[in-house]
């Protein structure tokens, strides 16, 4: 009879470049992969890997060797799947990334939400402006905005999220309205985590470089400074769109308004997704229906 020992876990090593983000991956110790793995290649007498101290790289049979096992890993996986989709309810853990702001108030409480449903899934939200890695971190489902990278992950479009320039009243009495976006440079600007502002003009999207009096990569300390008459901010619609509709706060260069951000859920690309990931999507896009 074959011998599984240490193949889940070669397989997991190649597939991560590592045996750290292997180990999380498979939710157990560094000391348990390494001990398989070793053993897999004292079975086989083979040289699987070569380590080293700054990476880790497949031999020549080590490459012909994964080719083989990826099928019946994924084979045996595909396999335990059918049996979990006999449940009634998907159970298991969930681990879900997603920005700061954006993840605190809109996904948590569709998460809370989903949870209440679903008793037997367990959830880990990690909240990160960073795009984290999702073999390291173990991640299910990741929620992006905006423009996505090329890559082998899939993605379902979630909805829309929009993004206003404005500013207090009080300030633009003292400094007045900029009229043209090469006039911004002249203005106090307040900026998040990146230096620039996105517009359209002419049909075509825009990217001004801006040098701010304020630097936050937190948006509410942005809008407390907006709203203090500090200066000019452009924000996602979820902090300022009320106020605006409210004439709380000033739409500034409306007709340089940047089209609707995307609103993602990315996720890995298997034949045979788990229940929990599939009702999970299923969940945040038709609660996430208002565009942002």
């Amino acid at each position: 009879m074959a011998n599984w020992d240490g193949i889940s876990e070669f397989v997991a090593v190649a597939e991560t470049n590592g045996f750290t983000s292997a180990a999380k991956k498979l939710n157990t110790s560094v000391a348990h992969i390494s001990r398989r793995v070793a053993g897999l290649e004292t079975r086989l007498a083979t040289k699987l890997l070569n380590r080293t101290t700054r990476k880790i790289t497949l031999t020549e049979a080590g490459i012909l060797y994964l080719e083989h096992c990826t099928k019946l890993v994924e084979g045996l996986e595909n396999a335990e799947l059918s049996l979990s989709q006999l449940q009634s309810s998907p159970e298991g853990k969930l681990t879900v990334t997603a920005p700061v702001a954006f993840g605190e108030r809109h996904i948590a409480p569709i998460i809370n939400d989903f949870m209440a449903q679903y008793l037997g899934v367990r959830v880990e939200l990690i909240l990160s402006n960073d795009r984290l890695d999702f073999f390291e971190h173990g991640i299910d489902v990741a929620i992006r905005l905006g423009n996505l990278e090329d890559s082998s992950f899939i993605a379902k479009k979630l909805g829309n999220r929009q993004l206003f320039l404005c500013a207090h009243k009080s300030y633009l009495e003292k400094y007045g309205s900029p009229t043209t976006l090469s006039s911004l440079k002249s203005h106090r600007c307040l900026v998040g985590s990146i230096d620039h502002w996105r517009f359209e003009q002419n049909g075509q999207e825009k990217l001004v470089k801006i040098n701010g009096v304020l630097t936050c990569n937190s948006g509410p300390v942005l809008l407390d400074a907006v709203h203090k008459g500090l200066g000019i901010a452009q924000l996602p619609g979820y902090y300022v769109k009320d106020d605006v509709l409210a004439k709380k706060l000033i739409e500034v260069l409306p007709s340089f308004r940047p089209q609707d951000e995307g609103i993602w859920a990315l996720y890995p690309d298997k034949k045979h997704m788990p229940m929990k990931i599939k009702l999970f999507i299923e969940f945040i896009a038709n609660n996430l229906k208002e565009k942002q």
